[in-house]
């Protein structure tokens, strides 16, 4: 089969033949239709320190996906051939005290594909049928679809406390950050602001319905509460960049009691106000993946009960190449100029 491969602790990848993943005897084999790009995967592809800290080469990289079901195993008792599946990416252990507790996002022992193991930016991937999602909505696209697993990202940072009511200020207008603004509207907030220094995100952002988009290059988080009309500070901070600068303008702008969902990965340490979060008597909370497999429900449920929201979501992707076209894709995702880049492995 065709996959983008990376044999070695080097910079980059090859579009080369390799052999095709055999299903075991509780795996579901799936042909590859469409792919998303992740910041996983640059660091991936740069390999820098990120990516050397948790990849094992040789790899296939990938892991957000969207594809039909061509084999199962032996074992296999729900999925069917002919199924149009996502996938769950963390493949957990089973035996860990998380695990037998029902807290599978927890695992100790998870592994990631396309990261520990071989993923989806191939012609095949091989996953366990626990890990399957069935897509019985026929109006999920092959590219709605290779996106569920960053939208379970935003699912599970936006559902995370209530929101009904609440002000929220989202920091980062990537794409995780773009979705939440229609999963924070979906749940009830009442004003919603996201920050960032990309025009063309902004003005994404803009179309999805958010309140403020504010480009913190010209204007601070303080001004935009004035702009707002907010007479005090923000209920609920989703902090979706990772920018050494974003956690500590946010806790500066958070309400008493505030709470603080955390999703974006800091590159460097990053000094906060602990005086601030003690007295103000702020919760933060780190988020990674998404629960397993709640927020999958959740995600089916909103996506087919609210067409404003399947309508955001589905136009976070704004660029689509066939899988050919790999490199222009990677260098349009790093480039922070749009909103997701999906290839295309139909044609392939």
């Amino acid at each position: 089969m065709k996959a983008l491969f990376k044999a070695g602790p080097q910079p980059g990848f090859e579009l080369v033949e390799r052999p095709e993943p055999q299903a075991g005897l509780a795996d579901v084999k799936i042909r590859v239709l469409a792919t998303g790009i992740c910041g996983t995967d640059l660091h991936i592809q740069a390999m820098d320190a990120t990516a050397q800290s948790m990849i094992r080469v040789p790899l296939i990289p990938g892991h957000e996906f969207y594809g039909e079901v061509v084999e199962i195993g032996d074992e296999v008792r729900e999925v069917k051939v002919g199924d149009r599946v996502s996938g769950e990416g963390h493949i957990v252990c089973g035996m860990c005290r998380n695990c037998r507790a029902g807290r599978r996002q927890m695992c100790i022992n998870v592994q990631s594909v396309g990261v520990q193991r071989d993923g989806a930016f191939a012609e095949y991937v091989v996953i366990p049928e626990t890990n399957v999602w069935v897509h019985h909505d026929p109006s999920i696209t092959p590219e709605l679809g290779a996106i569920f697993d960053p939208f379970g990202n935003a699912v599970h940072t936006a559902l995370s406390f209530p929101l009904v009511g609440e002000d929220v200020l989202i920091t980062g207008a990537g794409p995780i950050g773009l979705m939440a603004i229609s999963v924070a509207r979906h749940a009830g907030a009442r004003k919603i602001a996201i920050t960032d220094v990309s025009a063309p995100r902004l003005q994404l952002a803009r179309q999805m319905g958010v309140d403020l988009a504010v480009d913190v290059s010209t204007m601070s988080v303080r001004e935009a509460q004035r702009e707002l009309g907010m007479r005090e500070g923000f209920d609920v901070g989703f902090e979706m960049s990772g920018h050494p600068s974003a956690l500590p303008e946010m806790i500066e702008n958070m309400n008493h009691g505030g709470r603080i969902a955390m999703l974006g990965l800091p590159a460097q340490p990053i000094e906060v106000d602990w005086g601030k979060i003690v007295t103000h008597m702020l919760t933060l909370k780190g988020i990674y993946g998404r629960e397993m497999f709640e927020t999958w429900y959740a995600m089916s449920a909103m996506l087919s009960s609210d067409p404003v929201l399947h309508r955001n979501v589905a136009a976070v992707v704004t660029d689509v190449l066939p899988a050919s076209r790999w490199e222009e894709g990677f260098a349009v995702a790093r480039s922070g100029r749009g909103g997701k880049v999906v290839l295309d492995w139909s044609g392939v």
